[in-house]
């Protein structure tokens, strides 16, 4: 599904990546985790497109398809979805006008009619269920007055509505309580499918407690420096990510 090929990339004149090499296939999860500064959210923003970082050689394939030269709307039209790790206020409009917005732009950029009415009730009513959200939350404004809980709620709920190929939780358990994290956590579990995939940015990992990788990276000074399956979070839980400066900077 996702394929990325000797990827470097910087802000503003500084190198943050410096040859990312990653396969994510439909039905894993990744997690990408590291120490602050290795260039986890630099990673997250370059695959969504953001257009303050520039990619300076490389490749990122999604279905096979060059998709470097699109904007980050185009890419998640196509299916990419990113979570934020601070997702913005919008006062005066509501969640399920914003999501309503969203689904239609997408249908519209596949040549699609509006969503019927009466079926777009229907998915909301079935995706706020699934992910035990109260209705009144809904009709509230986008991240108004919300807890850091709510916000990250409220981004699984677009990930449920939007049903994107390919999603990106940038350090969605970042300010969380146990019990948020449990939500959360559960709403991810329950969205998983053989055609879609999930790669977690983390800096901890008890998220990896909740949403079992498949795959864990560790990214440190711009580069994927040790890969493994979920024995090897625990290990950096245990050690620190002391060992690894220590293994490369060797």
């Amino acid at each position: 599904m996702l394929q990325i090929k000797d990827l470097h990339a910087s802000v503003e004149d500084k190198s943050i990546l410096k040859g990312i090499n990653l396969e994510v296939k439909a039905g894993e999860v990744h997690a990408i985790m590291g120490p602050n500064g290795s260039g986890k959210s630099t990673l997250a923003s370059v695959i969504a497109g953001k257009e303050e970082y520039q990619v300076d050689k490389g490749q990122i394939l999604l279905d096979g398809q060059d998709i470097e030269e699109l904007a980050a709307e185009e890419r998640a039209h196509k299916g990419v979805f990113l979570s934020f790790q601070y997702p913005v206020e919008i006062p005066g409009v509501s969640v399920t006008n914003f999501i309503k917005t969203a689904i239609n732009e997408t249908r519209k950029a596949k040549g699609l009619e509006d969503m019927p009415a009466k079926d777009m009730l229907k998915m909301i009513r079935d995706k706020a269920e699934l992910l035990e959200i109260d209705r009144k939350f809904l009709s509230r404004s986008l991240n108004e007055g919300f807890s850091g809980g709510e916000k990250k709620r409220n981004e699984i709920f677009q990930m449920a509505m939007l049903e994107p190929k390919l999603a990106i939780l940038d350090e969605t358990d970042s300010g969380l309580d146990i019990d948020a994290l449990r939500i959360v956590a559960n709403g991810v579990n329950k969205l998983k499918s053989k055609d879609n995939a999930v790669v977690l940015i983390t800096h901890y990992q008890r998220l990896l407690d909740y949403i079992v990788p498949d795959f864990v990276h560790v990214l440190y000074k711009g580069r994927i420096v040790k890969s493994g399956g979920k024995e090897l979070a625990h290990e950096l839980e245990e050690k620190g990510y002391d060992w690894i400066k220590e293994e490369v900077d060797a």
